[in-house]
């Protein structure tokens, strides 16, 4: 039930009420009816206008759930039995800040799934989630009141999500705001304390199946075990020395070389494939056929036709097929997303992004065109990802070019270009390259209003050897993330400060997902996308930079 007179804030909450919705808390209407309250499970109470005694009334006695959220307490609208009924008494509101939220004393439940980042060092100081909004302070609460999560003001704890079993009145203090209302991990936490309301249980874990155990096999290994809701419980490779490898870190799972019966298992509720890209969209289809989910690595396949394919049998399976699309969380390019969207650079109209250097490709599949797609599907698949995230507008066409010079013993391109053409005239580059002597940027964006500049770094490793001597390992550019300057129209530079890595957000993100129907911020649709790029490339540098419209 929500009447709520800022316009923005009611949107934000509309939008939220069709997550709950997908997450399996369905929607029952607005209150519009008399008797609504009397026939919903629960009632959430968005307001910030006292509503009816009447009301109030028909709220208190239905013997359901009832949640007072957002502004519905710091306005003023629940004086009166609503607030005697959720025996919470408020205090002061505090300015519009960031807001640390935390389990609180009675919400163990909770504690797991409250950390949905990282800090460097010792800044986290337990497990958290950013909301940005204020905090309605409290000033005692009954001492029959469960505190389920919690915020401090001043280094004391005030409760953000109470719970009143014995009059069964939860409050939700937060979504005073819009961006409080949309964010993710607010999302998360209220989807979470309302199951907790309405007594229903968490969801199992999800078993987890490798498909193949290479080093992002193992990564993906590290991530499963990292995240709460995760669970791995098989690996399959045709290597030994790979399998001998699972068999060493994730000693729990069972080994095989068998993918049949990997796909076949009952304990199995997702497949993650780590397979060379020319069998991603087969084996997605067999995991979405056996009634998996399925996570493929990228790029998402070789063709559009494929993914297609993939998509609509997880569509019609009510299944999940995503893509770990992991350089979406690269401190770099979330700290340019951050500043493009607050509008540093004004509107956004060239993008430039590099990736490369001088020297021989490597000798695995990756450089064989025939089996990884070529060289727009390679580092493509992630930077092209990244630069989609960014400039997200209808694309035009596409062009691209490849140059064929010096490593001849592999088949991918020693050098390629790709440029994307936006409806709105706004264009992005994309080079990767093994014949680059000297490097370009690793991003150079231009905006109506200031710049962007990416500036590689090249970190060593220093360390002693067996016998005390120096040893040093000098990085690749690329395996470090650059310094990002701000340049704006007055001249000044500004170094931004990039957010700490989150190395197993995708991992959380998609268990959310399919524990409890969350979105995530990577989905299959948008890998779609940026495959048909790399398709459209393609095409375009085999027929001599032509033009062409992505399928």
């Amino acid at each position: 039930m929500v009447t709520v007179g800022d316009p923005e804030l009611a949107a934000a909450i509309a939008e939220l009420r069709a997550a709950l919705h997908v997450a399996g808390l369905r929607d029952g209407g607005d209150g519009t009816r008399a008797d609504d309250p009397a026939t919903a499970d629960a009632v959430l109470l968005w307001t910030d206008r006292a509503p009816s005694p009447e009301l109030v009334g028909q709220l208190l006695s239905t013997g359901r759930p009832v949640v007072l959220a957002g502004p519905t307490i710091s306005s003023g609208a629940a004086e009166g039995g609503l607030l005697a009924a959720s025996g919470v008494v408020p205090g002061a509101i505090t300015p519009v800040h960031d807001i640390r939220v935390r389990a609180g004393r009675d919400g163990a439940a909770l504690a797991a799934h409250v950390a949905d980042h990282s800090h460097g060092r010792a800044a986290h100081l337990g497990g958290h989630t950013h909301v940005r909004d204020l905090v309605l302070q409290v000033d005692k609460t009954a001492d029959d009141v469960h505190h389920l999560l919690v915020a401090s003001v001043g280094l004391v704890e005030h409760p953000v999500a109470t719970w009143r079993p014995a009059t069964q009145v939860m409050t939700w203090t937060l979504g005073t705001r819009p961006e409080a209302v949309s964010a993710r991990g607010a999302t998360r936490l209220l989807l979470l304390a309302l199951r907790r309301a309405l007594e229903l249980p968490a969801p199992p874990p999800v078993r987890v199946g490798l498909l193949g155990y290479g080093a992002i096999g193992h990564e993906h290994n590290r991530a499963v075990h990292a995240v709460d809701g995760l669970d791995l419980v098989a690996v399959c490779d045709s290597s030994p020395e790979r399998l001998s490898a699972a068999a060493r870190y994730a000693p729990d799972a069972r080994a095989g070389t068998d993918a049949a019966a990997l796909l076949a298992a009952d304990d199995v509720d997702l497949v993650i494939v780590s397979t060379p890209p020319n069998g991603h969209a087969h084996w997605a289809r067999a995991a979405l056929a056996a009634g998996k989910h399925v996570v493929v690595e990228k790029p998402f396949a070789i063709s559009t036709a494929e993914a297609d394919a993939v998509l609509a049998l997880a569509a019609q399976r009510g299944l999940v097929a995503t893509v770990y699309q992991n350089r979406r969380f690269d401190p770099d390019h979330r700290a340019i997303r951050r500043a493009v969207r607050a509008g540093r650079v004004g509107d956004l109209f060239h993008l430039e992004a590099f990736v490369g250097g001088y020297g021989h490709p490597c000798n695995l599949w990756h450089s064989d065109a025939d089996v990884s797609g070529g060289a727009f599907y390679d580092w493509g698949a992630h930077v092209l990802d990244q630069l989609l995230d960014l400039m997200p507008d209808p694309i035009e066409y596409v062009t691209a070019a490849e140059q064929k010079r010096v490593w001849l013993d592999v088949t991918n391109a020693d050098h390629s270009r790709v440029t994307v053409r936006f409806a709105d005239g706004a264009e992005a580059t994309f080079i990767y390259s093994d014949l680059a002597a000297a490097l370009k940027p690793r991003w150079y964006l231009l905006g109506s209003r200031g710049a962007i500049v990416g500036h590689w770094r090249t970190e060593r490793v220093v360390a002693r050897s067996d016998i005390g001597t120096l040893s040093e390992d000098v990085l690749a550019p690329a395996d470090s993330p650059p310094l990002i300057d701000l340049h704006a129209a007055d001249g000044s530079v500004t170094r931004l400060a990039c957010p700490p890595a989150a190395p197993y957000r995708f991992h959380a993100e998609l268990a959310d997902t399919i524990r409890f129907g969350l979105p995530s911020t990577v989905d299959g649709s948008q890998s779609r996308r940026v495959l048909s790029v790399m398709e459209a490339a393609t095409t375009s540098a085999r027929d001599g930079g032509r033009p062409v419209v992505p399928r």
